[in-house]
């Protein structure tokens, strides 16, 4: 066993060395990026809360509420209750920076209240790449140390809808970005020179998405070369 894991698993780990650098600087960079932009105010003086409730109900969505959550950086749009969390640091803030993550986690609210079709595929995998992740080190683990080559396969399956999910992730962020300055500059929240500043929290943000997918695509290849190395010795 130690064959096949220490050449395969030596290159893969090569391999993977670029994309995890490539991560810790995307995180960096989000959390510079942010910290830099929440000193600054944005014209209308509106706060996070403020401007998600008006994006939400220009959009026709009183439905959905919109509350404080601890830590920073925790924002998110949780789709089962019907609620946009918006961290301290955002919920109330004026800066550029709170108001650009506040349109971004409404854009997911608009995005499920229309049905945009690559969150119906996420969440097609979740359940999947759900069970993958407990499951695959199990799978893996006992498949290269017992040398059976079908729980292997079996995990890097799993782990498949796990990449997938992540790809599938990129799409559904770039738009949500996308939808949150369109609504931004339609409601006159951001005036024109501000539109550069909101797009770099926003850019920030999203490239540690394609850094988690890029992480998990050479997590995929490293094990399919030791799979591959397993079933030639």
């Amino acid at each position: 066993m130690s064959g096949y894991m220490g050449t395969a698993g030596s290159l893969g780990f090569l391999l993977l060395i670029p994309v995890y650098i490539f991560a810790m600087i995307a995180q960096v960079q989000v959390k510079t990026t942010f910290t830099k932009f929440a000193r600054v105010g944005s014209y209308r003086r509106m706060k996070g809360v403020e401007v998600a409730r008006a994006i939400l109900d220009r959009n026709g969505l009183q439905d959905v509420i919109v509350e404080p959550v601890a830590g920073s950086l925790t924002d998110h749009y949780d789709p089962r209750n019907n609620r946009i969390r918006l961290s301290q640091t955002v919920y109330g803030s004026d800066s550029i920076a709170a108001i650009s993550v506040a349109a971004h986690e409404v854009g997911h609210a608009i995005q499920y209240a229309t049905g945009y079709k690559p969150i119906r595929i996420r969440n097609a995998f979740l359940p999947v790449a759900n069970l993958g992740s407990g499951v695959l080190p199990i799978l893996i683990m006992a498949g290269f140390f017992f040398r059976i080559v079908p729980l292997v396969d079996l995990g890097i399956l799993f782990y498949l809808f796990a990449v997938l999910f992540h790809i599938v992730t990129l799409p559904i962020e770039f738009n949500a970005s996308s939808r949150a300055i369109a609504e931004l500059v339609d409601g006159h929240y951001i005036l024109d020179e501000e539109i550069s500043n909101s797009k770099k929290v926003l850019g920030a943000a999203a490239r540690t998405y394609v850094a988690s997918a890029a992480v998990s695509v050479m997590e995929l290849v490293r094990l399919l070369l030791i799979r591959d190395r397993m079933s030639r010795d």
